[in-house]
């Protein structure tokens, strides 16, 4: 799953004429870059994300000159900052060359204050490994891996029309963690014929590898989707909500810890580029469809990016690949804040959503009230964290902050 966050549309083409009047950040929040690399072998029927299928040779120079002349354009909007993570979704990435990764890479070094301990994770399909490959992408600084296995039952990966078979995902993880120690397995449940043993076999392979780090998803059918014409049978919702349950009793029996809504980490190794989107910080998203969020001391923006591969390549070059953009208003941001930090379990201090927002926790109580009266909710002033009813109906908490 990209680990990009998305805004939904309507946000980002209100009118920036409604900017927030008066805001002021003490400070700017950390910074990650997240860079969309666009291009799959086959569109999966349940993925509603900016993805192209491509049978040709990829154009690989161009959209990476691309990528370059876009961030060029974009530096005076974050000069002198640091980044922190760097995020390679898709899209598959893993279909790009290890030569153009480490061009990449190497352009972000030379034009960016690039923190040395910076997390660089790049997301990879099974049906894409090579093992010389990947340990090239090692070798060019990518130093975490997250792997879209989905299943490891193959009829299940027949179903969501993946391009690998539960072996190619077997192998995959071992070629990985033979190169990386810090990988993610991305794992799906509530699939199509799915039972509550095979999504239990599931996991109980999936924890077996050992890696660091598990994403949990319920697949949810999307519009825009083949899925969404043409809907399979998937289980019942009480059958759903028992896998996420068992998910959810396994991993932690494991020693995993289940720090966000559908992430399950060990000891120490959460992923960063994640947790900063969580906790609203920025991030500058580069390539076809990015979306990104940028503070500065007076105001905090969103942008996106064209979609298209081939309209992107063409504006960047000509520095104009930002189609849609916007200065948040005062209204909008408990709601944007919210929909970020109440996806993580243990919550958020609450001085976070001044600093991170400008504006005074006192505009939060009266929706923090009706939280709280509807259990969804529990904070003291000093902590916001959802209720385990809160992470069950995460939607209709979040939707308590809407303007």
């Amino acid at each position: 799953m990209p680990a990009e966050i998305r805004i939904p549309l309507h946000a980002l083409k209100r009118p920036s004429a409604q900017a927030a009047d008066g805001l002021r950040l003490a400070a700017l929040p950390p910074l990650s870059l997240y860079v969309h690399l666009p291009w799959c072998v086959r569109k999966c029927p349940y993925c509603d994300f900016n993805s192209h299928e491509s049978s040709a040779e990829l154009p690989e120079e161009a959209y990476c000159a691309a990528l370059i002349a876009d961030l060029e354009q974009a530096l005076p909007s974050i000069w002198g900052r640091r980044v922190q993570t760097v995020f390679f979704g898709g899209g598959t990435p893993s279909l790009f060359s290890a030569s153009s990764i480490d061009r990449l890479l190497a352009a972000f070094r030379a034009r960016l204050n690039l923190a040395a301990d910076a997390e660089i994770t790049l997301e990879a399909n099974p049906g894409t490994f090579e093992a010389q490959k990947f340990r090239d992408f090692r070798a060019a600084g990518v130093n975490r891996l997250s792997i879209g296995v989905q299943s490891l039952n193959d009829a299940h990966l027949l179903a969501l029309g993946r391009i690998h078979d539960a072996d190619e995902a077997r192998r995959a993880i071992d070629i990985a963690q033979t190169n990386f120690d810090n990988v993610n397995l991305d794992l799906m449940y509530a699939l199509p014929g799915q039972s509550a043993e095979q999504a239990r076999n599931d996991l109980r392979e999936a924890i077996a590898f050992g890696t660091s780090h598990l994403s949990a998803y319920q697949l949810t059918v999307e519009p825009n989707t083949v899925f969404y014409s043409r809907p399979p049978e998937l289980p019942e919702h009480d059958a759903a909500a028992a896998m996420q349950e068992a998910a959810e009793e396994m991993l932690a029996a494991a020693g995993y810890e289940h720090y966000e809504t559908s992430a399950f980490a060990r000891p120490g190794r959460r992923c960063r580029h994640n947790l900063n989107y969580w906790q609203f910080g920025d991030y500058l998203g580069l390539g076809a469809g990015a979306h990104g969020k940028l503070s500065f001391p007076d105001r905090i923006e969103r942008h996106a990016r064209a979609r298209q591969p081939r309209e992107y390549m063409a504006l960047a070059r000509e520095g104009r690949s930002i189609v849609e953009q916007r200065t948040l208003t005062r209204e909008d941001l408990p709601f944007e804040f919210m929909l970020n930090a109440l996806r993580l379990n243990g919550g958020v201090p609450l001085a976070l959503f001044g600093e991170r927002t400008g504006l005074d926790a006192a505009v939060l109580e009266p929706a923090l009230a009706r939280a709280a009266a509807q259990g969804l909710l529990e904070h003291d002033w000093q902590n916001l964290r959802p209720t385990l009813r809160g992470q069950r109906f995460l939607n209709e908490l979040v939707q308590l902050f809407l303007p």
